[in-house]
């Protein structure tokens, strides 16, 4: 090659160069500058941002929230808006900041949303004491109180979890930031509970989920909305404690007996979907049965005795034994279990007539004295009776008749 032909190619060379340089970026420290993500290690991403030399963006620099990998923030060929940090040519060290620039646009936008109380979806990052950390764009806290409408006791189980939640507080100056999924949830339970109570009607029977129990009864979902099972209605018979017949999660099916629009309450039934204690009774037993039954309680004038759960029919005095009964306490007492025979029967009127002694046997009668033939019965002694002839004439005195008559004994 001559000489010429070389000094022709060193001239374009640097001419290429120069023109290459020129494309080059201008970096100094504070700058913000865009670029693509060439490789992602563990600590760290690579980013080519048209400068001399590639950036590096550590993994405390690429998210507002702690993470455990680079990758978990960005991936090859990703373009993103970064904030320069640090620049040393003589070593070729560029260090870049991606958290830096995302908080720079969250603050403003966070500020928007909290004003137009916009519903946000974020990701949980991290659970910490007291609470969770979401990434909104910066490091969002939501309080325990505020994550959902129910109480929780154990949240290791949210990291990952999306939420929806919305802007409850920001502290640009303290760096913090609070945010609320509760609210939401909230006010999408109250729309729905709304609606659902439009839309009910009394005597409406309809499927729920049992949410908790209380001492005076149960509270069940029936579409969004909790409605209360009274004990008293949890059942037919008596209910001491509403767990005896429910336990939470439970489907059950249930009949709207009240509805109050204004103060949001809904009363229900379980036992009207069911058949009532009598209805089963009139198909179970019959007038002449004998059955066994529980006295529950004890009258001057006999004793009820409960034949099936919640049907009580009266056992009259008169059939409690068979012989004489002063009071039912003689013979009976409450929580004894008897034999009865059903005597008679109404369960449109909701009366059963019962017998005890009707179940028994009745003791052999005892037989008569009888006395022998031919034997008579003592007499009283006949008293002795003195006759005193009245003598003629209905003019004596009295003391006359009396001295007559002891003249004649004197002789």
């Amino acid at each position: 090659m001559s000489e010429e032909n070389k000094n022709v190619q060193t001239a374009e060379a640097e001419m290429s160069q120069e023109e290459s340089m020129a494309n080059v970026n201008i970096l100094k420290k504070g700058d913000i500058v865009t670029g693509k993500v060439i490789k992602v290690d563990a600590d760290q991403a690579y980013v080519d941002v048209n400068y001399k030399y590639d950036g590096v963006v550590p993994v405390r620099e690429l998210s507002n929230v702690s993470i455990d990998n680079a990758a978990e923030s960005v991936e090859v060929g990703q373009e993103v808006q970064l904030k320069v940090l640090q620049i040393d040519d003589r070593n070729e060290k560029l260090v870049l900041s991606k958290r830096a620039i995302d908080s720079e646009k969250s603050w403003d936008k966070l500020a928007a949303d909290m004003e137009n109380k916009t519903i946000l979806e974020a990701k949980v990052a991290e659970v910490v004491k007291g609470g969770l950390v979401v990434d909104v764009g910066l490091r969002g806290f939501v309080p325990a109180s505020m994550v959902e409408r129910t109480f929780v006791e154990d949240f290791s189980d949210y990291k990952g979890r999306t939420l929806r939640l919305r802007v409850k507080e920001m502290d640009r100056e303290k760096n913090k930031v609070i945010l609320s999924q509760k609210e939401v949830l909230d006010e999408e339970f109250n729309a729905q509970k709304k609606d659902v109570l439009s839309k009910i009607s009394v005597g409406q029977e309809l499927d729920g989920t049992v949410q908790r129990l209380t001492q005076f009864g149960a509270f069940v979902d029936i579409g969004g909305v909790d409605g209360l099972v009274h004990i008293s209605e949890m059942a037919w018979h008596h209910v001491e404690t509403p767990g005896e017949v429910v336990k939470e999660g439970d489907k059950v099916r249930v009949q709207v007996l009240k509805v109050d629009p204004e103060n949001e309450r809904i009363s229900l039934s379980i036992r009207a979907t069911q058949p009532g204690p009598w209805q089963q009774v009139a198909s179970s037993i019959n007038i002449g049965d004998i059955v066994t039954g529980t006295v529950k309680r004890l009258v001057q004038f006999g004793a009820f005795v409960e034949v099936a759960p919640g049907v009580e029919g009266l056992v009259h005095i008169s059939q409690i034994a068979h012989r004489h009964v002063g009071t039912p306490h003689e013979v009976l007492k409450e929580g004894q279990e008897v034999k009865v025979k059903v005597l008679d029967m109404n369960a449109d009127e909701k009366r059963i007539s019962l017998s005890i002694k009707e179940t028994e046997e009745a003791p052999a009668r005892e037989p008569r004295q009888e006395r022998e033939r031919g034997e008579r019965p003592e007499r009283a002694p006949r008293k002795e009776t003195v006759h005193i002839e009245e003598p003629q004439g209905l003019n004596l005195t009295l003391g006359e008749r009396f001295g007559d008559k002891l003249s004649q004994f004197k002789k």
